[in-house]
């Protein structure tokens, strides 16, 4: 059974059994009805984006700052050591993969550490263009081409150094009823998250840290993700999902201050800050971190599987319908461009809302507070094998309950574009603070 709130009234629909027959396409007066169960005032979020920059009142913050594409200044480079890790804030880049590794029976803190300390001076080298001391071939790692690798702490890892500095929510999610979850893909003790704009680049590095983690880990799970291919569009654009969307629109902007409080947990103190049209977040959500996490965040990575097929049979209207956003600029419905705020109760000449209430955008959006925000680093995969395509859905955040949840929630309940997305995967992980040179990724954890 399906239940739908709408005001006080609650509306229960039988769900299809597994034998029923199901529509061979979606049109817009099919979505309508299944809306209107929903309620009528009508949110772009969790697959078609969240806000960033603002010249004018929009949904954008702050813009993200541009780089050389040329490559004329020579090889480009992220640093690696800094107050947080680079491949969190760092302008995403067009290749990702994402690696879970288990750790073997019997492994002790004290190997953890000898661990991180090999895979924390590995890393720092191949990002800054250099090969590790045991890489037989160091001329692939010369060009780095923007080369990050984040680290990303599970449960049995952080358990290690003590059950108490484990944070309750380090572990699995909540059950939504959207969920299929592939048990194999929802574990893992330690997470690699390697980006890069060149692919020979990454699959280099790859290989570099699992030979230096075979002797401590057993591969859980990995998955190979992509974006548009570098210099093949202006800097600063959002990206496009498969399903032809813009993913991102409202991220929190690079270097700003609703990103050092949606993410970091905490402002800057800058006196000239400004905010998105979703209002002034808090500046302490990451007050319930532990220590050893301070200048760290939390991720919460979800494998979308995405139905490319039954998506090809909807029309385009009904397709925006879903979302509530033109698939074009990306604009909300009641609006004509990617930035400008979504306006939930505007009305077309027929007095209809012009956005849903049960869009992606209205759900992922519509009555929260600015505290529920989170920003996304979303990769594409295409096996073209049985498992067929899908979105790597990275959400930052420094809080999950106070942020990811009320959104994840709200989703599972009702949304439109779940008719054609199905969760598979799903993972939470602590992502430790940047470090310094000389020391290692986790110190904080294991030494502080």
């Amino acid at each position: 059974m399906t239940r739908w709130t709408t005001g006080n009234t609650v509306t229960t629909e039988s769900e299809p059994s597994d034998s029923a027959p199901r529509p061979h396409g979606f049109s817009r007066r099919g979505l309508i009805a299944s809306a209107a169960a929903a309620g009528g005032t009508g949110v772009v979020g969790a697959v078609a984006g969240f806000g960033i920059g603002r010249s004018r009142v929009t949904d954008r913050a702050e813009a993200a700052p541009s780089r050389d594409l040329s490559g004329a200044n020579g090889p480009l480079t992220e640093p690696f050591y800094g107050p947080h890790q680079s491949g969190v804030e760092t302008p995403p880049q067009a290749h990702a993969h994402f690696l879970a590794l288990t750790l073997k029976t019997g492994i002790k803190a004290a190997e953890v550490v000898r661990w991180l300390r090999l895979l924390t001076a590995d890393a720092a080298a191949l990002t800054q263009g250099s090969g590790p001391l045991a890489d037989s071939e160091p001329e692939l790692a010369h060009d780095p081409a923007r080369l990050t690798v984040t680290f990303g702490f599970g449960r049995g890892l952080v358990k290690l150094a003590g059950q108490k500095l484990v944070p309750t929510w380090l572990g699995p999610l909540e059950k939504f009823s959207i969920d299929d979850l592939d048990p194999e893909r929802c574990t893992g003790d330690l997470l690699l998250q390697i980006c890069g704009d060149d692919p020979l680049t990454l699959a280099h590095a790859r290989r570099m840290l699992w030979k230096d983690s075979r002797n401590f880990a057993e591969v859980a799970w990995q998955r190979e993700g992509f974006r548009r291919s570098y210099g093949s569009q202006g800097e600063g654009k959002t990206q496009r999902n498969l399903f032809g969307q813009l993913d991102g629109t409202a991220n929190p902007g690079s270097g700003s201050e609703d990103f050092a409080r949606i993410i970091w947990g905490q402002g800057t103190g800058r006196t000239d800050a400004v905010y998105s049209a979703r209002g002034e977040p808090p500046d302490n959500l990451g007050a319930h971190l532990p220590d050893w996490m301070r200048g760290g965040t939390t991720l919460v990575l979800r494998d979308i599987a995405m139905n490319l097929d039954t998506w090809d049979k909807a029309d385009r209207p009904a397709r925006e319908f879903a979302t509530g956003r033109t698939l074009d600029r990306g604009a909300p419905l009641s609006g004509t461009d990617e930035f400008d705020v979504p306006g939930f109760g505007a009305v077309d000449r027929r007095g209809l809302t012009k956005i849903s209430a049960a869009s992606h955008v209205a759900r992922a959006r519509d009555g929260l507070g600015p505290e529920a925000q989170i920003h996304r680093r979303t990769f594409n995969y295409e096996t073209g094998a049985e498992e067929g395509a899908g979105l790597l859905f990275a959400s930052f955040q420094a809080d999950i309950e106070r942020q990811f949840l009320p959104i994840q929630r709200r989703l599972a309940e009702v949304d439109l574009l779940n008719e054609w997305t199905t969760p598979i995967g799903s993972t939470v992980w602590a992502i430790p603070p940047g470090i310094e040179e000389g020391e290692y990724i986790g110190q904080s954890l294991f030494e502080g």
